[in-house]
């Protein structure tokens, strides 16, 4: 899955992403994006840990990539293998096993439109500089210009009714995920807002990614339908 969206950099990804890594000191990054009241969905990520480590926060609910969208400001972690994080323990847990030393995230905002959120990682701990910082701000802008541009103009297709294969597998990279949170939603009565982190739960105690966990639902080998009204639980087919 990791191996998938790094290969998927090409075209506007590609792009966009060689400006960031040929500008700033980091060693890769990833781009979400959440165009209009569509559902958030991964853009593409430049290498396989960056995919890791945006999907960890995903399928997690937790992490600095939230922080950034919820306050609309840039998340510095400097050395995040060495701080508590105590709003996020279980990612700041998770980081540990990654070659991630820094991790800075910025949110993509044009006035109070949220567009998508920027990951980068470092392998080597410390601070962007004045200028890094400055330089990564202006990058981000331009990116959410482009990335709007683009899901809008790119997204319904070329006029002919057909679709870019490469941008239906990136834009709707996460589409299993938020079918399943249907179908749980209709299986248990829960909210969309539960049923996804139920699917969150039980991918967390199974060891597996939202990913695997929603395919299985999709492929119905996986339902969340209680036996009876009092009692929520999950039988594998």
């Amino acid at each position: 899955m990791a191996d998938q969206l790094a290969g998927e950099l090409d075209g506007f990804g590609a792009e966009l992403c060689a400006v960031f890594l040929a500008t700033l000191p980091i060693s890769g990054m990833a781009i979400s994006a959440f165009p209009g009241h569509a559902p958030e969905t991964s853009i593409f990520a430049s290498d396989a840990t960056s995919a890791r480590i945006d999907e960890l926060q995903f399928d997690l609910g937790e992490g600095p990539r939230w922080e950034a969208l919820r306050t609309r400001q840039p998340v510095l972690l400097p050395n995040v293998q060495a701080d508590g994080h105590a709003a996020w323990p279980v990612f700041a847990k998770a980081v540990l096993d990654y070659d991630v030393a820094a991790l800075f995230v910025f949110p993509l905002l044009l006035g109070a439109m949220d567009v998508g959120v920027i990951e980068l990682y470092s392998s080597s701990p410390g601070s962007l500089s004045r200028a890094d910082h400055a330089a990564a701000l202006q990058l981000c802008d331009a990116a959410a210009w482009k990335l709007l541009r683009h899901i809008l103009t790119a997204g319904p297709g070329d006029g002919t009714g057909d679709k870019d294969p490469a941008l239906e597998k990136s834009l709707l990279s996460r589409r299993e995920v938020h079918q399943a949170t249907g179908m749980v939603l209709a299986q248990t009565g829960l909210s969309a807002t539960n049923a996804l982190l139920l699917l969150r739960a039980h991918a967390f105690s199974q060891g597996l990614t939202v990913r695997e966990v929603a395919r299985d639902v999709v492929n119905k080998d996986l339902d969340f339908t209680p036996p009876n009204e009092d009692d929520v639980s999950v039988s594998v087919e």
